[in-house]
């Protein structure tokens, strides 16, 4: 994991609206290395998915746009590139899994015909051969049966298996980077931990990145080598898995892993799951200073004058706090 595949570096997108123009994501830069699992997290609103989609500017433009940063692909902006170049970087390179398969994948053709698409636009197979790749896609995603039901519509697939069609779809061209949108959302829990497991199986077998965006915490300590954590568009934390849940030193992240529910012994005395008081901010009127003032427990009046910077401490943790880590700590 040494090679850095992405360099997001200050990106701030923006839209448009009747109320003027918004800025979803400000100033986040983020790296992801060769190999490395990297968790995006925060609550709904936070800036994960917009932070995400502009990496293949998948944002719809207008009213969206990139308005400031960079987005380095092995050294290449994507930033500014034209549709055909980009369009070979799309699931050759970069892949998505969005969020919910059922409204991503087209009912009109079947599972087998949405993945060939690919093969044949990027690999250049032939129709049979592409066919063929599909079944592989299939089987390596453990649909049972590949070869019959690769012929079968997205309406006639479970929720996890048409997750899996999604995973298969996006795997199908061999891509160095995979970026997972909340791909257990919609799911029940065994179902979850299947996904999950499959993704790190093929992440290894294949030896491929992956930024993974989700708000489960559970989820990030089991898969993620590096976490990203958000809130209002801005980075607010940045660690290992390990320095995050050992010592997390923002008071967001705190809320966040203090709302973990816990598993209990017998007898043991159980405590009431921690709430975060309040909602994410609206983009159209964010709070002066540091956006998470409003709910902070540890807030100031320095904290809301002006934006904490994310500043490194020890072994690499990031984190934007005026406060003293000591003052801080969970």
């Amino acid at each position: 994991m040494s090679s850095p595949l992405l360099e997001i570096r200050g990106l701030r997108t923006e839209f448009a609206t009747d109320q003027g123009t918004v800025a979803s994501v400000e100033d986040v830069s983020i790296t992801v290395n060769t190999g490395e699992t990297v968790a995006l997290v925060g609550e709904s609103g936070s800036g994960k998915t917009v932070t995400a989609h502009s990496i293949l500017q998948l944002i719809p433009m207008p009213p969206g746009r990139i308005a400031a940063g960079q987005i380095l692909w092995k050294g290449t902006d994507l930033v500014g590139l034209k549709k055909a170049q980009l369009n070979r970087v799309r699931a050759k390179e970069i892949a998505v899994v969005f969020q919910e398969p059922m409204t991503s994948l087209n009912p009109v053709y079947s599972v087998g015909e949405q993945i060939a698409e690919s093969v044949r636009l990027h690999d250049r197979l032939s129709r049979s051969g592409a066919r063929k790749r599909a079944i592989e896609m299939l089987e390596m995603v453990r649909i049972p049966n590949a070869a019959r039901r690769v012929d079968d519509y997205p309406h006639q697939f479970s929720g996890g298996m048409r997750q899996r069609v999604m995973i298969a779809m996006a795997l199908a061209c061999n891509p160095q980077l995979l970026i997972a949108d909340e791909p257990t959302t919609a799911l029940d829990v065994t179902i979850q931990a299947q996904i999950l497991d499959l993704l790190q199986d093929i992440k290894e077998q294949m030896g491929m990145a992956v930024l993974l965006i989700t708000h489960d915490m559970g989820v990030v300590a089991e898969t993620a080598q590096k976490v990203v954590v958000m809130y209002a568009g801005r980075v607010v934390e940045e660690a290992t898995v390990e320095q995050l849940f050992d010592h997390p030193r923002h008071p967001y992240t705190q809320g966040l892993i203090r709302s973990i529910p816990q598993i209990y012994k017998p007898g043991e005395r159980k405590k009431r799951l921690t709430t975060l008081p309040g909602v994410v901010p609206s983009p159209l009127n964010p709070p002066p200073g540091c956006r998470f003032a409003p709910r902070c427990p540890v807030s100031s009046d320095a904290c809301r004058t002006s934006p904490p910077a994310l500043v490194e401490g020890p072994a690499g943790h990031k984190v934007a706090c005026i406060h003293q880590p000591e003052e801080t700590a969970a």
